[in-house]
Order: C-alpha cells, then sequence, then structure tokens
C-alpha cells in the first residue's frame, strides 16, 4: 500500500488522526464562507505557515503533492482571465489551492492505517448494511489510485514525447483508462488470492 505520509517527522505527526481531520473538515468548510481574495489569501498563508516547522525538505514535498493541481489553475486562471471576472477568479484559484494544501498536510503527517481506523469508527453506524472495513478499504484503494493514476499518465507523455514533437492532448485517456483497469483487475485478483476484504 502506497503511503503519502512525509518521511520528515514533524510535531503534527503526533497529534492524533481524528482531531486533525476534524480540524481539517472545520477549516475547509469555512473557506467557502470566504468570498474575497483577501481573507483566502490570509487563510493560505496560515495554511503555508503551518508547513514552515517541517523545514525545507517538508516544504519541498508539499509542493510536489500539488503539481498536479496546476493545470486546473492555469484552466481557471485563463477562463477568468477571458471572461474579465478576475476577483471571482482569483478566490477561486486561492480557496482551491489552500483546501489542498490544507488537505495535503493532515496526508503528509498522519498515517493511512489511522485515517483507515477514524473512517471505521465513522461508518459504524452503517454496519446493518455494508460492513465499514470494506468501506475503509475502498477508501484506502481510492488514496492509492488516485497518486498512481498521475504516475501512468506522466509515464504515457514522456512515452509519446520521445515518439512525436506533437502535444499529445486526449490521446493520453484511452492508454490511461486502460492501465487503470488493469491495475484495478490485478489488485481484485491480489486481494480475491488473500482471501477478500472480511
Amino acid at each position: 500500500m502506497l503511503t503519502l505520509t512525509s518521511p520528515v517527522e514533524t510535531r503534527y505527526h503526533r497529534l492524533p488522526a481524528g482531531p486533525k481531520l476534524a480540524m481539517l473538515a472545520g477549516f475547509t468548510f469555512s473557506l467557502f464562507w470566504l468570498k474575497t481574495p483577501l481573507p483566502l489569501a490570509c487563510a493560505a498563508l496560515t495554511v503555508l505557515a503551518l508547513h514552515l516547522p517541517g523545514g525545507p525538505r517538508f516544504i519541498l514535498h508539499a509542493l510536489r503533492m500539488l503539481r498536479p493541481l496546476w493545470l486546473f489553475v492555469l484552466v481557471v486562471f485563463i477562463w477568468h482571465l477571458w471572461t474579465g471576472e478576475y476577483r471571482s477568479g482569483t478566490a477561486l484559484i486561492l480557496r482551491m489551492v489552500t483546501a489542498v494544501a490544507a488537505a495535503n498536510l493532515v496526508t503528509m503527517t498522519t498515517r493511512l492505517s489511522d485515517m483507515l481506523a477514524v473512517f471505521e469508527r465513522l461508518c459504524a453506524p452503517l454496519a446493518p448494511l455494508i460492513p465499514p472495513q470494506r468501506l475503509a478499504l475502498a477508501f484506502a484503494m481510492v488514496i492509492r489510485f488516485i497518486p498512481r493514476l498521475g504516475e501512468v499518465l506522466e509515464r504515457i507523455r514522456d512515452a509519446w514525447a520521445a515518439r512525436s514533437p506533437r502535444r499529445p492532448g486526449w490521446r493520453v485517456l484511452l492508454p490511461a483508462i486502460l492501465a487503470a483497469l488493469d491495475d484495478a483487475d490485478q489488485s481484485a485478483e491480489a486481494l480475491r488470492a488473500r482471501g477478500g476484504a472480511e
């Protein structure tokens, strides 16, 4: 199982997963009440300040985790530049980057097993309908395959660039989907070989 926990130890690693996830939920919810760029910029600076105790390696790792977001930031920026809605575009970008950076901070400082334990406790009321362990396993698989899909896309783009001077564009989608389905099939076979999710 892939872990996104940072190898750089910080004081946040020692905090329990439940309170961290609760604070993240409250902080993310509050971002949607902020409508103008100035308070959102203050929230972004707050998240940045929370990264500083981890040191340069921790901050660089956090920036690398934000890399998949920059394409969305660029699309939103170009759209709002074209429509002339600079204020709302800036607010949207700040809200998006701040929320993802805060979520990454929690992910980097919390073991996946601890997050799954919290998720199982939250899903306990659904036990008569579906076992919480299965929901937790599905949650873990989503966390596992999101960065995996990013890696596959990057490899496909590199392979395209080595063979053609043109931009790949939409052409990488089909190979990426097939690779994701292949990974899912292999994971299902591995789970079945181990007896599945009890």
